[in-house]
């Protein structure tokens, strides 16, 4: 696990990790570069949110005016959605100040009031709803309904020696998002094993992320979809974090998530000693 986005972008390049979760503004921006690597999947669709201090004075966009936001990379869509609700709300993009912030850093900032707002996925907006000083002022699918942020990246020199090993991946994350929507015991259940055994988090703020409300954060369709990411490129050249155009089929390669197609839920109920 990394702390920030910075990190796993070296990592990717160093060769010292093949494929990784990362924004997908990142992914694209290092294609753009020249980095050997492809978008092959989703990682979830929504779980982001602008969250304010719970008491605090901002309670719609336009009172962010002058304000500072905290974003965890200019390469982020979390970024990308402050420019989405700017020009909605007839606003410029100086009107706010943007700050870039590692993930883990920002719910206790806003409680010190460092910040008077960020802009960042799951599960930071839980964390500081659940500290009682954080309110979601809005949730990121109010601009962008079909909002995505995380995507899986691969390093092309893994997709073409071991293109069965990157299948095998992305079936596996299919049939987890189709297990996690099969219900909110499913979702509380893996909040529980995941907090404890991989994030080393709270159990209780991974349930909050994963079900207040049940469609927070959705794990399907998981598919590259050209439409959702010719968005993003046009965003980011509107935002000037992409110089040139660059084709879907540079960054993307959706075979991968064409062969997970047909995938069906893992078998698998709480205390089960193993899955199908």
């Amino acid at each position: 696990m990394f702390q920030g986005f910075p990190e796993i972008k070296e990592a990717l390049m160093s060769n010292r990790m093949q494929a990784a979760f990362m924004v997908a503004p990142m992914a694209i921006a290092l294609r753009a570069q020249g980095v050997p690597v492809k978008i092959v999947y989703l990682g979830h669709r929504y779980g982001s949110a602008v969250v304010v201090r719970k008491n605090g004075p901002i309670r719609s966009f336009a009172d962010l005016r002058g304000r500072v936001v905290a974003i965890p990379s200019r390469f982020s869509d979390e970024r990308l959605i402050i420019f989405k609700a700017l020009a909605d709300n007839r606003m410029n993009p100086t009107d706010v100040k943007l700050v870039e912030m590692a993930p883990p850093d920002v719910a206790g900032a806003l409680a010190a009031g460092a910040i008077d707002a960020f802009s960042m996925g799951e599960p930071f907006p839980s964390q500081a709803e659940m500290g009682g000083y954080g309110r979601v002022l809005f949730h990121a699918r109010k601009y962008w309904p079909d909002y995505i942020s995380c995507v899986l990246v691969v390093r092309q020199d893994v997709i073409d020696s071991k293109p069965e090993a990157v299948q095998t991946l992305v079936d596996g994350i299919a049939r987890s998002g189709l297990w996690l929507e099969k219900g909110r015991a499913h979702r509380e259940h893996a909040a529980d094993f995941v907090g404890r055994y991989y994030y080393r988090q709270s159990p209780a703020l991974l349930r909050w992320a994963l079900t207040n409300p049940i469609d927070r954060v959705m794990y399907e369709p998981l598919s590259p979809r050209r439409k959702d990411f010719e968005l993003i490129t046009r965003l980011m050249r509107q935002t000037g974090v992409l110089d040139h155009d660059i084709a879907f089929e540079e960054y993307v390669d959706t075979r991968f998530a064409e062969g997970a197609r047909n995938e069906t839920s893992w078998k698998y109920e709480a205390g089960a000693g193993s899955s199908q």
